[in-house]
């Protein structure tokens, strides 16, 4: 079964406020602050105003994972609506908002909503107030199917954040992981938070390290489906699979270029020892990246296309090196923190690289500059915590942990704080891949 993503046909347009109460473009929220103050913000349930009954239980739905969403960025404060009393949550234009009531539990910000449903469609309209100053801010109306109430909710939900940040939000972000399924490991999509798990292949073999292009379209792997570790192309609106290097020995690891003409991966040529290469994905053609005889592995582009980091052991134990790519010049980047540093990801703000390292026998996510500066471990005292890959905004970071006995993925902010579980169901869950959305 293959992940189709065809164009959701969501349909939007904007709710445009009375005379006298429309918004100016006001920045709320200084997302690169040292310490930003969370914004609070209430999200009561959503009104059901048409004449079928609400059986997908929408109402606390859409609120909910618009909650989720804001509280997960770490720049909102989500106040529970049950500390108001009902009959104080019904307003939802200016008019009939009780703003007496939101004062009292300290929200600057409100988010309103109604829906109807006619079969399997649903309109909604849903507004964003300054709950201060009782001022309309933005609003927008949607059309789509039942089933498509999440996308709807994670995307309002990135008009909020961009209204109140100024900066794009990731809401509608996705993560391709790969998931043990009986002897077999087969690829996986699910949204950001865990929602709309589904299979991305059925290969009945083992697929490895997937890396999702920069527009969101492809998604590059490793399978062993002929018996060699061989290097595949999957396009995710249509599910085909194109082999595009089956060189003899291993062809692993792929890392897209930022442009998404290149995939940057670890082969093992006459000599057997691994090297990295950059392939043009058109051409078919192969560049050699690296040349040493210790092993080198699992390159990650910067953001400029310009250096590559990767692991080499030719400091001994396997450390993070860079290579710049005009003269092939390297340098290491882990020192002293760890003897076995693997997996390198390099931040799409290009401040950061993520990677797993081992201290007193356990891995963990540590990001560092690519200077060498700035060292931080995020994750501790938690299992084994491997497989990092950023958010296209670069403020997040997804990641593999047997913190529970089983490996899942998880998700956490770019300091390490708001860590939370995202997978379910049977299998060991490993390798994500943050996905863009496509077409983004």
């Amino acid at each position: 079964m293959h992940m189709r993503c065809a164009a959701v046909f969501i349909t939007a347009c904007l709710i445009v406020s009375h005379p006298g109460t429309s918004a100016c473009a006001k920045v709320y929220i200084d997302i690169n602050a040292p310490s930003a103050t969370r914004v609070p913000i209430i999200i009561p349930p959503f009104q059901n105003t048409g004449s079928e009954p609400d059986t997908h239980k929408l109402s606390t739905g859409m609120a909910s994972i618009i909650s989720a969403d804001l509280e997960f960025s770490g720049l909102f404060q989500i106040i529970d609506p049950k500390l108001l009393n009902e009959a104080h949550l019904r307003g939802v234009t200016r008019n009939e908002i009780n703003w007496d009531s939101l004062s009292v539990v300290g929200a600057e910000a409100i988010v309103t909503g109604v829906f109807a449903i006619s079969g399997n469609r649903i309109n909604i309209e849903m507004r964003l107030f300054d709950a201060v100053q009782g001022r309309f801010i933005m609003g927008k109306k949607y059309s789509g199917t039942v089933p498509e109430y999440r996308r709807i909710s994670h995307r309002f939900a990135n008009e909020v954040f961009k209204e109140l940040t100024g900066a794009p939000g990731m809401f509608e972000t996705g993560i391709v992981f790969v998931m043990q399924t009986g002897g077999n490991k087969e690829l996986y999509y699910c949204d950001y938070d865990g929602g709309n798990q589904r299979r991305l292949t059925t290969l009945n073999s083992l697929a490895l390290s997937p890396c999702v292009s920069p527009d969101g379209s492809r998604v590059a792997f490793t399978s062993y489906r002929d018996g060699n570790p061989d290097l595949y192309v999957m396009n995710l609106a249509g599910g085909r699979i194109e082999k595009i290097s089956s060189k003899k020995g291993i062809n692993i690891s792929p890392d897209f270029s930022p442009d998404g003409g290149k995939i940057a991966l670890t082969l093992s040529p006459k000599d057997g020892n691994s090297e990295i290469f950059a392939l043009d994905v058109q051409r078919r053609t192969l560049e050699r990246i690296t040349d040493h005889r210790a092993t080198d592995v699992s390159p990650s582009w910067s953001p400029d296309g310009r250096q590559m980091a990767f692991v080499s052991s030719r400091s001994g134990n396997p450390q993070i090196f860079i290579n710049t790519l005009a003269d092939r010049s390297v340098r290491r980047v882990t020192f002293g923190r760890g003897n076995y540093n693997t997996s390198p990801a390099w931040s799409p703000r290009g401040d950061r690289i993520a990677y797993a390292g081992l201290i007193d026998g356990r891995f963990n996510i540590h990001t560092i500059a690519p200077d060498g500066s700035r060292y931080r471990q995020l994750t501790a005292g938690q299992g084994n915590n491997e497989d990092p890959s950023w958010s296209p905004d670069g403020r997040y970071i997804t990641f593999s942990s047997n913190r529970t006995g089983r490996k899942e993925i998880y998700i956490m902010r770019a300091d390490g704080t708001g860590q939370k579980k995202i997978t379910v169901g049977s299998g060991d869950k490993t390798d994500p891949a943050w996905a863009p959305l496509p077409g983004n």
